[in-house]
C-alpha cells in the first residue's frame, strides 16, 4: 500500500534533494523557489471557512451569558465528570476565540467521544478543524486526528482534507503526509480532494520517496474507477516531469479529459519540449500568438519560465531563431508572463456559483424564501 511505508520514510523525506530536469532547466526563482508558497488548495464550498465565522457571529450575539463565562463554566464541567451533551459542545466550538478556548475544546470533544463512541449522531470533526484553521493551531489539529483515542470521530474525509489543506499552507508537507497515512489506517475513503491534496503533497515534496507515493496512490484509484480531478492529473504531471520521467508524464496527462486550460496548455509545452517534439511546442506556441484580438477575448497566455524551457531545448539548433520571433510576438501580445507553474498550479478554485434563480428565491436579508408573487 502506497502509504504504508510513510512511517519508515517520512524522516528520510525531509532531508531528500530536489532533483530532475524540470527543475534544472529552470532558472533560480522559478517553480524550485516558489515550492515553499503558502497558498491553500480547498475552495470556500469545501472549507466552509467563513460560513462557519458566521455561525460563530450569530452564536456570540444571540447566546445568552458572556463568551468568557459559559467556557469557564464549561471547564469546570469538565472537572467534575459531567455529561457533555451534543448541542452544549456545539455552542462551545462557536464561542472558541483563543488557543487557551481551544484547549478547554480539545479536552470537551475528548470525553464526549469516550461518551458517545457507539453513538454518532452529528459530525463534530469539521467543525472543530474549521476552528483550528481559523485560529491558526495545526500542530493541534493534527495531533488531534492522528490520536488512537479519537479514532471514529474523525470519520468524513472533510475533516482530514481541511487538515492537510491547513499544513499545505504551513508548508507542513511531511505533517500532511502523515495525515494521509492515518485516514488511510482508519479506512476512511479518499475522494476526489483528498486526492489533488495528496498529489500536490508529493509535488511539493518533490523527492523520489514521494514520487513513488504519488504515483502508487493514482494508479490504486484508477484500478478502483475512483474519479480523479483534472488539477489532482495536473500535480502528477508536474511531479513527474521533476522527477525527468517524461514518459509518465505524457501518460498523465493524457488521461485528462478537458486540457482545454492555461495550466495544461503550459504542461503541454514542457512536456513536448523535453520529449524532444520542439516542433509541437512550437506550433502550440505559434497557434496561440493573438496580437490584434480585444481586450475582452481570452488568450493564452504561457509563463516564461516555461518559454525558457523550450528556449534552452533549442539552443544552438536550427529552431532557436523561430522559437525566438514566436516568443516576441507572444511578448508583445502581452501572452507571456512571470506567473510561474507552481503559481498555475497551487491557485484557490473559486468554487461553485450558485444559480442566479436560487440566490433571487432567498432574501439576503433574512435568508428566508421570498413569496413566489414578490419574486421579479
Amino acid at each position: 500500500m502506497a502509504l504504508a511505508r510513510l512511517g519508515r520514510c517520512c524522516r528520510s523525506l525531509a532531508h531528500e534533494s530536489s532533483k530532475g530536469v524540470f527543475c534544472a532547466v529552470l532558472q533560480p526563482g522559478g517553480i524550485e523557489g516558489c515550492t515553499g508558497a503558502k497558498r491553500h488548495l480547498l475552495s470556500e464550498d469545501v472549507i466552509k471557512l467563513q460560513n462557519f465565522q458566521q455561525k460563530k457571529l450569530s452564536v456570540a450575539h444571540l447566546g445568552t451569558g458572556s463568551k468568557g463565562n459559559y467556557i469557564e463554566l464549561f471547564s469546570q464541567k469538565l472537572q467534575k465528570n459531567e455529561l457533555i451533551l451534543r448541542d452544549e459542545l456545539k455552542l462551545l466550538l462557536h464561542l472558541c476565540q483563543s488557543a487557551d478556548d481551544m484547549v478547554i475544546a480539545r479536552d470537551a470533544i475528548y470525553r464526549y467521544h469516550a461518551e458517545n463512541r457507539n453513538f454518532i449522531e452529528f459530525r463534530f470533526g469539521p467543525l472543530f478543524m474549521r476552528l483550528c484553521y481559523e485560529l491558526g493551531l495545526e500542530d493541534l489539529a493534527v495531533a488531534t486526528l492522528t490520536d488512537e483515542r479519537m479514532q471514529g470521530f474523525f470519520n468524513d474525509a472533510t475533516s482530514f482534507n481541511i487538515a492537510i489543506d491547513m499544513l499545505f499552507t504551513k508548508g507542513s508537507y511531511i505533517s500532511a503526509l502523515d495525515v494521509l497515512r492515518t485516514m488511510r489506517k482508519q479506512g476512511v475513503p479518499f475522494n476526489k480532494d483528498t486526492m489533488m491534496l495528496a498529489f500536490a503533497t508529493c509535488y511539493k515534496l518533490n523527492t523520489e520517496e514521494s514520487y513513488k507515493i504519488c504515483t502508487a496512490l493514482l494508479e490504486q484509484e484508477q484500478a478502483k474507477g475512483q474519479f480523479i480531478s483534472r488539477h489532482a492529473y495536473c500535480f502528477a504531471v508536474a511531479l513527474a516531469l521533476r522527477q525527468n520521467d517524461v514518459e509518465k508524464a505524457q501518460s498523465y496527462y493524457s488521461q485528462i479529459m478537458n486540457t482545454d486550460s492555461r495550466l495544461c496548455q503550459n504542461l503541454k509545452v514542457v512536456i513536448q519540449a523535453m520529449s524532444g517534439a520542439v516542433t509541437e511546442a512550437i506550433s502550440i506556441l505559434s497557434a496561440a500568438i493573438m496580437p490584434n484580438s480585444p481586450t475582452f477575448v481570452k488568450k493564452p497566455v504561457f509563463s516564461e519560465e516555461v518559454v525558457d524551457v523550450l528556449r534552452l531545448r533549442t539552443e544552438g539548433q536550427p529552431d532557436m531563431m523561430k522559437v525566438e520571433q514566436i516568443v516576441t510576438q507572444l511578448e508583445q501580445a502581452d501572452q507571456v508572463t512571470q506567473q510561474t507553474l507552481d503559481d498555475m498550479l497551487c491557485h484557490t478554485p473559486t468554487g461553485k456559483r450558485k444559480p442566479i434563480m436560487e440566490e433571487r428565491r432567498i432574501s439576503r436579508r433574512t435568508l428566508q424564501p421570498l413569496r413566489a408573487d414578490k419574486v421579479k
